[in-house]
């Protein structure tokens, strides 16, 4: 099978730099927790506790809400960053907090916060529950809104003046859309467009996969926003299958029946180690050999130990 890996792909700087400083705390004697998962990826969570690093991470509970499990040793605030009332209260606590917050989240809430001083409020594109949305929002809840799509721009207040802005990890094409939307009907907004380098570039190669491609691979978590962004931007601009799959594990030989030429890319929280592995078996795969193709093994030594970007 022809494929071709879409560059690029793998860790963008901010998870390198979240793991990196996750790593340094491993085999502590003390306890070292992360406040939900350092990145949406489970292959990298499982890896960091086999380095003595526990996850605090319980369905529908806040980053604040999620402190009352731990009470001693060091807390790692993740890539997706965290509230000033997070970092307060973990002190309060008699934590060490540790701060893997992505620089480009941290460029997003100086910029809420400046807006706020001079008396803006805050429309954000997000995710509603993504940790980065809640941090970013928690910054004020009544003078930031999360806007999620066309109608919820509906409910914002015409005469007040917005600085609109976004998740980092949103599809450019949905901020585009719902930033134009909103120039039409508020009269008083500034718009201030905080997709990240990695995630536009990324978005931007599967947009433009060529036309003779029969199927795509888009590899990551499905707790992933940029990694679930892609499949969907796939979905959207491209006629051939789409699937979206967390490892080799994941593929079904069925899904590659009559195809000639794939596309694999991944989320900005993907190991390189595990789409590598995607794109070597599809390499091996002929439609006209009916063989049985063996998957290879994850080898977990293998996941921690890649600086893509």
């Amino acid at each position: 099978m022809l494929v071709k890996g879409i560059v690029p792909r793998g860790y963008c700087k901010g998870v390198v730099r979240a793991i990196e400083i996750a790593k340094k705390q491993a085999h502590q004697t003390t306890p070292v927790y992360i406040l939900g998962m350092i990145v949406h990826n489970q292959y990298i969570v499982n890896a960091l506790e086999d380095l003595g690093i526990q996850t605090i991470d319980i369905k529908g509970k806040t980053r604040l809400e999620l402190l009352d499990e731990i009470n001693e040793g060091k807390v790692i605030i993740t890539a997706h960053g965290a509230s000033q009332k997070v970092f307060d209260k973990a002190k309060e606590k008699g934590l060490e907090v540790i701060d893997a917050s992505c620089l480009d989240v941290i460029k997003t809430h100086d910029l809420i916060q400046d807006k706020l001083n001079e008396g803006y409020e805050i429309l954000y594109i997000g995710k509603k529950g993504h940790p980065e949305a809640e941090g970013a929002i928690s910054i004020d809840e009544k003078r930031i809104h999360l806007i999620t799509n066309r109608d919820d721009l509906k409910t914002i207040d015409p005469t007040k003046k917005y600085v609109m802005t976004n998740q980092t990890t949103m599809s450019l094409y949905d901020v585009y859309d719902l930033c134009e939307k909103a120039k039409e009907i508020l009269p008083f907004v500034e718009i201030e467009k905080e997709t990240c380098t990695a995630t536009k570039i990324r978005q931007e190669a599967i947009k433009n996969i060529e036309d003779d491609v029969d199927i795509i691979f888009i590899v990551g978590d499905p707790h992933s926003n940029n990694t679930r962004k892609l499949a969907s931007i796939a979905h959207d601009y491209h006629t051939c299958d789409v699937y979206m799959i967390e490892s080799i594990e994941d593929l079904e030989i069925e899904w590659l029946k009559n195809k000639r030429y794939a596309a694999v890319s991944s989320g900005a929280s993907t190991p390189t180690y595990l789409t590598n592995q995607v794109i070597d078996y599809l390499k091996q795969f002929d439609i006209n050999d009916s063989k049985t193709y063996q998957k290879p093994i994850i080898d977990k030594n293998k996941i921690l130990n890649q600086k893509d970007a």
